[in-house]
Parts: C-alpha cells; structure tokens; sequence
C-alpha cells in the first residue's frame, strides 16, 4: 500500500473510532420493534398504535449525524384535555445535528416557534411559545390554537397557559407533532404536583428527577449542544456536589404591561390580572446576571464538565424550580448559545455510517443502576415498577410466588420509567419481582394485602 493510501486509512480509523465515542451518536434510543400507545378522555387502557417509538436508525459523517425517528416516545400519550382534536402521530422526520458545534460569536439566534431541538427519544423539543400574543386592537389574545394573529409583543407561554392540555408527561402534540416544552418528566412525580392529569392517565416520562446525581443527557439543541436533566455539577469543572441548577430568569415587579424589563416602550398589554397573571407573557420574565457558578446564562446554559463530556462543552439545562415545577426558560432560549446548524431534512446526501453500537451507558449497564423502586409496599391491587433514571434498554419485569411460579410478566420499554402489575386477582401474600436483561437480573420482594 502506498504511503498516502496508508495515512488515509490510519486517518479514517481514528475517525470512526473518535466518532462512534461522541455522545451526539451514542445518546439516540433506538427501536424498530415497540409501537407507540396513547389515551383517550374517559379510558385509563392505552390504546395500542402502528407508529414505532423512538429513533430507528443514528448514521454520521465526518462533520454530522442524522437521525431518523417518527418522534413518538415510548411512554403513553395523551390525553389532551384542553380541547385539542390531535393525537400523536409520526413524523417520519430526519434530523441532521453538527458533531462539532461551535458558538455562535456574533449577534445572537432567537429561538422560534416549532422545533428548536430533538429529544434522546426523537421527540421534538420546543421552546417557550405556543404562537398566541397580545392583540391591542381587540383588547385579546390571538394566534395558535386561539386562531387569527396577536401583534407578537407579549407572548404567550405555553407551560402555564396550556396547563390543562398537557399530558402526564408534560407534552402535548401540534398537529400530530408530539413535543415537550419543559422538562419531560411526570407532573405525578414533582414535589408540589400541579396538575392532576396523572391521577387516571398515568404516564410516566424520559426520565425521573434525582437530586443526588448528575441528570442525564436528555437531547441536542438545534445549535448541536448538549440539554441536560434538572441537576448538575455545581462548579464548571465538575467538583462542587450535585446542584439543582438554576435559570437567572426572574418574574419582574409590575402591575401593568407597558415597557420591557430593558425600559423599551413597547404596545400596551393587558393589565396584570387573576386572568393575565405574572408569568402568562414571556415578556413578565426579567434576566438577572448572576456570578454563582450554578446560575445559568441568558440561553440558558453554561459551560459544564458532565459523565458524557469529561473535558467539557457548552450545556443547557431543563431547569425547573425548588418544587421542580418547570421554570423559564425551560429547555433552551430565549436563544440559541450556538451557531444554529441542524435542521429537519428530507433526505442524506453525504456518505454516512450507520451507527450499531451501544446506546451511551450500556457498555458499563446494570440493573442495579437504574435505582428501581417497587410501589406501594404493601400492595392491594397496583404494584409500580419504578426506575430513577434513564432506562436505555428493554427490560423484562416477572412476578412469581414464594414457589417460584411466575404469575404475570411486563416491559419495562426503553426510554419510559414505569411498569405496572395488576393484582386484584391475586392472593394475598410476599411475592417477587424481577427485573432482568439478558444474564442480569435484580430481584425484590413485596407484600400483597388486602
């Protein structure tokens, strides 16, 4: 082989051995066997979809990965009790993320309405905004699901205002689009619960808040940097314990709406009211510069050291309050930090490989990771199968008696948190639970009572 040829191959191989190490490649769930489920209003039985869940194929070039997912989470969906006639439905979408992302040096990116980012899941990420603003002319609201156009200078915020329209969750579809808002995991499972959607519906999420370890990687914004779970490390360098980390976005102090927080005189809106409370406009919120090293910035991220990024990079946070009730600006924005690269697209016109090897976190995985919990003990006719984190694989969940004999089984789906058992037609008496994927299994007793 001639020199060249040689230090091209030496040159590819440190390549693709780099590449399949990036977090943006590894982080995707894959699936090409579980279909999606969704509720309807007034039936707590999922009903069984044809759409597969979460991404079905991650390639990646020198400078890009795609991937291609219907946007359908494996945790159930829906309902939508606001009125909103759509259910979840595929996308069959491509999205193309850059495998080095860089900041964006001059002026800016805003976020906008639509998908602002893809979750590890494929679901889409949006920001803060459901298209309805202040409309001066009719004293009203308009735009969206509201219909005709607000003159876009209070906008509305979703998370508050469509409330009623989330999901379990925490997401809702536009158009069949499914997406999330805020941070994507269970209303049921915030310290203060503010809606009670969970009560019949009982969804579960991408993943659970832990306030004693590092979240997990939850998704890539649309600039290719990394969204992170509530908590982090407190200090840039990755020391300092696990923090809640924190958004220096604050509601400011005013009974009227006639100026932004910056003294910009801009169209009146309507008067702070119990109907047009503080925080139902984007524009209620004030941005504070803040030197604590768990405060994030105005796109609201920092740079950060975490498991996936050892040396570092830029990160954003789903950040969310004490109560961990999601909390502005929720996910990425009101800009982007990045350069803004990746997009939806119809079609891979580069030369790409596809990426088969494990999703990140298998190559060290155990069942002993995911912090299961096993609900309520005793039981008398539900018993929960819980995990703390990220559950990147497929697993089997078994029931048996003291004698051994299995009496029901479950999944618990890749990207979901939570398996049930019914056991209303069961004796009363310990049982055993078991967890397991492949050779590995995690086994823990309950008691049955009545």
């Amino acid at each position: 082989m001639k020199k060249t040829g040689l230090l091209f191959s030496l040159l590819l191989a440190g390549f693709v051995s780099n590449a399949q190490t990036s977090p943006a490649i590894m982080a995707w769930m894959r699936n090409t066997t579980t279909t999606a489920r969704h509720y309807v209003s007034g039936n707590s039985t999922p009903i069984n979809d044809a759409g597969l869940v979460n991404v079905q194929s991650v390639q990646y070039s020198a400078n890009f990965v795609y991937a291609t997912t219907t946007g359908l989470p494996a945790y159930i969906t829906g309902p939508f009790l606001d009125g909103n006639p759509s259910l979840a439905t595929s996308q069959n979408a491509i999205f193309k993320f850059p495998l080095n992302p860089v900041q964006n040096t001059g002026t800016a990116t805003a976020t906008s309405g639509g998908n602002i980012g893809v979750f590890i899941n494929g679901v889409a990420m949006f920001d803060y905004r459901d298209g309805v603003s202040w409309k001066a002319s009719t004293n009203n609201i308009a735009g969206g699901p509201a219909g005709g156009m607000g003159d876009g200078v209070w906008n509305r915020d979703a998370i508050p205002a469509e409330k009623a329209g989330f999901d379990c969750s925490k997401g809702h579809p536009a158009m069949g689009n499914y997406h999330h808002h805020q941070n994507p995991s269970a209303f049921k499972l915030d310290k203060t619960v503010i809606s009670t959607i969970c009560n019949l519906y009982d969804a579960d999420g991408l993943y659970v808040i832990d306030s004693t370890v590092h979240s997990p990687l939850i998704g890539f914004a649309y600039d290719g940097f990394p969204v992170y779970g509530a908590y982090g490390y407190k200090n840039t360098d990755g020391t300092g314990g696990i923090v809640r980390m924190k958004s220096s976005f604050t509601l400011r102090n005013i009974t009227t709406r006639t100026h932004l927080y910056d003294g910009t005189n801009v169209a009146d809106g309507p008067a702070v009211s119990s109907t047009y409370y503080l925080g139902y406009f984007k524009e209620d919120y004030q941005f504070n510069t803040s030197t604590a090293s768990d405060s994030l910035d105005y796109h609201n991220g920092r740079f950060c050291v975490t498991p996936e990024y050892p040396l570092g990079t830029y990160c954003y946070f789903a950040t969310v309050d004490e109560n961990w009730n999601s909390a502005y600006p929720y996910l990425v924005g009101p800009t982007y930090y990045g350069t803004k690269v990746a997009a939806k697209v119809t079609s891979i016109t580069e030369s790409v490989t596809a990426y088969t090897g494990p999703t990140i976190g298998m190559k060290d995985f155990s069942i002993r990771n995911l912090n299961v919990s096993i609900f309520p003990n005793p039981a008398s006719d539900l018993i929960a199968v819980q995990v703390g984190t990220i559950n990147p694989e497929k697993l089997t969940v078994e029931l048996f008696d003291l004698q051994g004999k299995k009496v029901q089984n479950t999944t618990l789906h890749q990207g979901t948190t939570i398996a049930y058992f019914d056991v209303t037609t069961l004796y009363e008496g310990q049982y055993i639970v078991k967890i397991s994927l492949g050779n590995e299994t995690l086994s823990k007793q309950i008691l049955i009572t009545r």
